[in-house]
């Protein structure tokens, strides 16, 4: 690791804290006990869970939880520590002493933060679907309370009087306020239009200040440049009015050094420095706060770090800082004071195998050959393979961003369907978007020209990461159909619809690899005057179609139902003018349940072609 001497030392900013400290107030990745010996930290690849000696500096335990864990918190002032298992859909109760998984608590659907109060009966979690937070009893394994609205709800911290609950939209950065005793949400702090991504809050320790890493994505723009921006915006939790809020540019947060993908922050226990991690540009920014009410933070020094940084934590005594490099699998300890390394700690071995490990390393990259100018990695429009919620303006028109979940059996990929192999987004990565160098020395073939796969190594590693994402089973069919979907699945079967005449097969789509690509023309292509491709357009699959609004390739379809209704003119997408409400909503009550088994079992035994690369 590198450290750039940016900074001006100064006595003052040496760090003692300040009194009892109490782990997981705030949602991460990964968090320390309270008596500061053990760090636990989610390992989403592996599905594990990674337990530290940090007074030895070792890893002493890796233990298996469940798919994608996101968020550990321990309990209150114990060594045990809970996991949220994002996907399966429970809280896991691990002891750090011995690695024993006490309990589970099943929740409805994607867990993503949970933090604890200050003496341990009680935990609070994030369901990022169907955007709900759940007060559990962590010695009974009950869900107690269920909060509801709060679309994609992700990051979540509780103040130090254990009374508020802080709550952040992922696709819009709100910051709700929920009032435990009442269970009633008593502020908002909205974000603008364009922000986007943030997956966490941070609470200062004595000032009424909140803190969220995350992204503004401007749709307008198809420049990398102009399109992704970075940031922190900090909100004034006293102002009782729910207006004051401040976003502060990472781009220009120093001179005009670009950073992308802002993921993590953490701030000391006395108050006085916060950590930012870049997970695209892999660097760090430490900043001393500022009480000002203006300024806000202010530059102290820059680390480089290692690939993918997307945790950052500080120990209780508040003398060391750590950083999880989540794509090399190590956590490395950091001086606050100096901030000099004293130390790297392996996490797990690498859980992915080389050539997927590689290709996410790129997914996940800003910096060259993917990225020239650093604005923007493929991660800051499909972070994890889920998608953002956004329609792009694009070159050749709207365009609604596609989960990637998958994709490995639904090429040609696009809506246009004009690539058939990932490889083909070398165009994207020379292009004007991204303005990398590229992964493909010499001679570039057309996105449905000759293949492009095999004549880079780099670029068969994206492409196997890329297509590796699988598909999670809907939590509307958890326990079989509900009445309503059993009658909108008939519907859909039938010939008085005719859906499944392109949304067939165990994917639900006719989008497979062949000579010349399948597009069907369903009558919204002529519904965005941009539009250079259209009107026919690939068919999606609709196998979690149930999370991933906005719906159609100019995102005109806010709900499912606005696809059978208000955007089906002339019955062109599915016959369904003729239905009533009541079959309309048992048709979306069907579509919710989809994917209600693994698809690909039946897609091999139909002989249907994954592409492995």
């Amino acid at each position: 690791m590198r450290f750039r001497q940016w900074f001006l030392p100064c006595c003052s900013l040496l760090l003692v804290a300040t009194g009892p400290v109490v782990a997981g107030t705030s949602n991460s990745l990964m968090d320390v006990s309270a008596d500061g010996r053990w760090l636990a930290v989610a390992v989403r690849d592996g599905g594990t869970l990674s337990l530290v000696d940090l007074e030895k500096k070792a890893r002493r335990r890796l233990v298996e939880v469940g798919r994608q864990p996101e968020g550990v918190s321990f309990v209150g002032e114990s060594s045990t520590v809970a996991v949220a298992v994002y996907g399966e859909d429970r809280i896991v109760l691990v002891d750090a002493e011995s690695g024993e998984k006490r309990r589970a608590v099943e929740v409805f659907d994607e867990p993503y933060a949970v933090v604890s109060n200050a003496d341990g009966s009680r935990l609070y979690v994030t369901l990022t679907y169907p955007g709900q937070v759940v007060e559990i009893d962590p010695a009974a394994g009950k869900v107690l309370r269920t909060f509801d609205g709060f679309p994609f709800a992700r990051g979540l911290a509780i103040d130090a009087s254990d009374a508020r609950l802080y709550v952040t939209g992922y696709h819009t950065s709100l910051v709700n306020v929920i009032d435990l005793a009442s269970g009633e949400t008593v502020d908002a702090w909205p974000g603008t239009s364009s922000d986007n991504l943030a997956r966490q809050v941070v609470l200062h320790p004595k000032r009424p200040k909140a803190y969220l890493p995350h992204i503004r994505s401007r749709v307008t723009a198809v420049h990398g440049e102009g399109s992704i921006f970075p940031y922190v915006s900090v909100v004034d939790t006293a102002s009782g009015d729910g207006r004051r809020r401040k976003r502060i540019p990472m781009d220009a947060f120093v001179g005009a050094r670009v950073t992308a993908n802002p993921w993590e922050v953490a701030v000391t226990p006395d108050g006085r420095s916060l950590f930012v991690v870049f997970a695209g540009t892999n660097d760090l920014y430490a900043c001393r706060v500022v009480d000002d009410d203006y300024r806000e933070i202010e530059h102290r020094g820059t680390l480089l770090l290692g690939n993918n940084p997307r945790a950052a934590r500080v120990t209780p005594d508040g003398n060391t800082f750590l950083v999880y490099n989540a794509l090399d699998y190590q956590v490395v300890e950091y001086d606050v004071k100096t901030l000099r390394s004293r130390g790297t700690i392996e996490v797990c071995p690498n859980p992915l195998g080389e050539e997927v490990h590689a290709g996410k390393v790129l997914f996940y990259s800003a910096l060259q050959p993917m990225v020239g100018r650093r604005w923007i990695s493929c991660a800051s429009c499909h972070p994890d393979g889920e998608a953002d919620a956004r329609t792009w303006h694009n070159p050749e028109g709207l365009r609604n961003t596609q989960p990637l979940a998958g994709m490995a059996w639904t090429h040609p990929i696009h809506w246009s369907a004009d690539r058939d192999e990932v490889q083909d987004f070398e165009h994207t990565i020379r292009g004007p978007l991204m303005q990398g160098r590229g992964l493909i020395r010499g001679r570039l073939n057309a996105g449905l020209g000759s293949p492009n796969k095999g004549l880079s190594r780099a670029a068969d590693a994206l492409a196997a990461y890329s297509n590796s994402h699988g598909i999670s089973l809907s939590p509307y069919a958890k326990n079989g159909f509900s009445e309503a979907a059993r009658r909108g699945r008939v519907l859909f079967e039938s010939k008085r619809t005719n859906c499944r005449s392109c949304h067939t097969g165990p994917w639900y789509t006719d989008s497979t690899p062949r000579d010349e690509p399948l597009r069907h023309d369903v009558g919204t292509g002529n519904d965005d005057p941009s539009e250079k491709m259209g009107p026919a357009f690939d068919t999606p699959t609709l196998l979690g179609v149930y999370r991933s609004a906005p719906y159609l390739h100019h995102g005109k379809a806010a709900t499912l139902r606005d696809v059978l209704v208000s955007q089906n003119r002339d019955d062109r997408h599915g016959r369904t003018s003729h239905l009533s409400d009541e079959q309309i909503d048992d048709l979306v009550a069907f579509l919710k349940s989809l994917p209600f088994e693994d698809p690909e079992p039946a897609a091999r035994a139909a002989r249907l072609v994954k592409i492995e690369r």
